[in-house]
């Protein structure tokens, strides 16, 4: 029994798994994406638009599930795994590029001058120990003088003199040098593009304000040498003519602001009526009886009045 025409019948549903193109498919399997740049039919394009995006994508993902089978896999709990290479498209950064560092005051010192980097060796070797010891930090090489056991004295050194706090003092004061270097490295980096007005008008600006921060308003204070002369806020005159809309203006602002403080003058006036607390008042005065009890009390004696004048 023939049966090729049945299962080429049956193959003629589905479409190969090999894509074949004209201009080849850009496969990435770093990022799993496919590139298509077959320029676009447009004939299948306008005619059935649906139908050409599915056979477009459907060429992609065949194209990618196929290098992804060719890719080594490792055995998982869920099954086997492909490892993904490395990307090879190329991604546009996130943010800008950093800007460069501008260079510090010795850098500029050793480009002048042709001087090399040379990076130190964080051990040096001890001819005593006969071994590598740390150059900074813990038994390092540059504590040597203040850890040995016998110091060499001037003649003329003070009878307190002490060798290992002087080698010490020195140690620090090398660090305390670098620590300030490095600070003001960092301020020269920070106003090295156009910071560095604004910083020098924030600088006037907190000198000027504690010039005027004494009692004398800065007039006996000492003055720095090439100190700028303050500048004090000069006051403003109208002019004695003025024309007739000026002054009507004017005269306008001015019954505009009488009538607003004696509208503010009446609301704090009502809102001072509420500050007495009337029924504490009257419970203070009837000594806890009540309002009530006031008035009964005040008719009461009103009433023996009466009656006494009658007699």
């Amino acid at each position: 029994m023939d049966v090729s025409n049945i299962l080429a019948s049956h193959a003629a549903k589905f479409q190969s798994v090999t894509v074949e193109k004209e201009t080849p498919l850009d496969v990435d399997t770093g990022f799993l994406t496919v590139t298509d740049l077959t320029p676009i039919d447009e004939d299948s394009y306008k005619s059935n638009l649906e139908e050409y995006l599915q056979s477009t994508a459907r060429d992609g993902i065949q194209a990618l599930v196929a290098a992804l089978y060719g890719l080594p896999t490792q055995p998982s709990p869920d099954g086997p795994l492909a490892q993904l290479p490395a990307p090879t498209t190329q991604l546009p950064r996130a943010k800008p590029l950093p800007k460069l560092k501008p260079p510090t005051k010795w850098e500029r010192f050793a480009a002048a001058k042709g001087i090399q980097k040379r990076v130190r060796e964080k051990k040096v070797w001890d001819e005593e120990r006969q071994e590598w010891v740390n150059r900074w930090g813990k038994d390092g090489k540059n504590k040597e003088k203040e850890e040995q056991w016998i110091h060499e004295v001037k003649a003329n050194a003070a009878v307190d003199h002490d060798p290992v706090k002087a080698a010490r003092d020195a140690r620090t004061s090398r660090v305390a040098k670098n620590e300030r270097q490095r600070l003001q490295n960092n301020a020269r980096a920070q106003t090295a593009g156009g910071d560095r007005e604004d910083r020098k008008k924030d600088i006037e600006k907190t000198l000027a304000t504690t010039r005027i921060s004494t009692a004398s308003m800065g007039k006996f204070d000492k003055k720095l040498e090439g100190e700028k002369k303050l500048r004090g806020v000069k006051r403003k005159f109208e002019a004695a003519e003025t024309s007739v809309e000026q002054e009507k203006q004017a005269s306008l602002a001015v019954l505009s602001k009488l009538d607003s403080d004696a509208k503010r003058a009446r609301k704090s006036k009502g809102a001072g009526d509420d500050v007495l607390n009337v029924r504490k008042a009257i419970r203070n005065v009837s000594k806890g009886k009540g309002g009530v009890a006031l008035a009964r009390e005040a008719n009461r004696k009103g009433a023996k009045g009466k009656r006494g004048g009658k007699r």
